[in-house]
């Protein structure tokens, strides 16, 4: 390239993305003097889903911004809580984040999710048509123009991913209320409407029940029930403690 020359300085929390030579400050880019700030940052590594604010020469401009010679650029990253349209906010997650996606739906969060690899543009057109945050690890899916909006899940660790995710959107909770395996909601059910599901032991041990209204499943305090608490109480404190 031989346009205009710019320095460019990440926010630490956004070196996760870019080259080591990038993460001691503020560096210099040869541009190609017609790309906007948006696609330079996405040309190095980050996707426009976690930079919040730019600055150029200290003053905010939008992503459309063509840079110019001798320009300051200082990315930041998305403000905590992140501001998203629409209430309660719904998600999409791809194929790699199913305990994540359980564990959502625990808390009662409206959470789409793909156990199987549909692709990269069926997932962004889904997003953009049921106003999904899409949740990924993959950059690459998240840097797609369709996307209604989307958010990289930063750690491997379903716990962490948990608490990074609840952090940043903060999602209305109602824990209980959907179905963890295909995220319809639950009612109330007799042992007779669910009866055909027990086993001789919970028919005989347990009385309270819930089914799914979309699929059907029953659910009740089984063996797990002790984990499947800690993992809500936990939360719920969490999401407490930030207000």
């Amino acid at each position: 390239m031989n346009g205009p020359e710019i320095h460019v300085e990440f926010a630490p929390e956004l070196h996760l993305f870019v080259a080591g030579a990038r993460r001691r400050g503020a560096t210099a880019l040869t541009t190609d003097g017609a790309s906007t700030l948006g696609h330079v940052v996405e040309s190095l590594g980050v996707p426009l889903t976690e930079v919040g604010t730019l600055l150029v020469d200290g003053r905010p401009v939008p992503v459309g911004h063509v840079p110019q010679a001798g320009e300051s650029v200082t990315v930041r990253p998305v403000e905590r809580p992140q501001r998203v349209p629409g209430a309660p906010l719904r998600f999409l997650l791809d194929v790699h984040l199913g305990t994540l996606a359980r564990r959502l739906r625990l808390l009662g969060v409206d959470t789409a999710y793909e156990s199987t690899d549909i692709g990269d543009p069926a997932l962004a057109a889904r997003s953009a048509a049921e106003r999904r945050i899409m949740l990924s690890r993959d950059r690459g899916l998240l840097r797609r123009r369709e996307l209604w909006a989307g958010g990289y899940v930063y750690s491997t660790r379903p716990e962490e991913q948990l608490r990074d995710v609840l952090d940043r959107f903060r999602p209305e909770l109602r824990p209980w209320t959907r179905c963890t395996a295909c995220n319809g909601l639950l009612k109330e059910a007799t042992k007779d409407e669910v009866a055909d599901q027990l086993e001789g032991g919970t028919r005989r041990t347990y009385d309270v029940f819930a089914q799914c209204t979309a699929c059907g499943r029953a659910y009740w305090k089984g063996a797990h029930q002790e984990q499947l608490e800690a993992i809500v109480e936990r939360a719920l404190a969490e999401y407490a403690s930030r207000r």
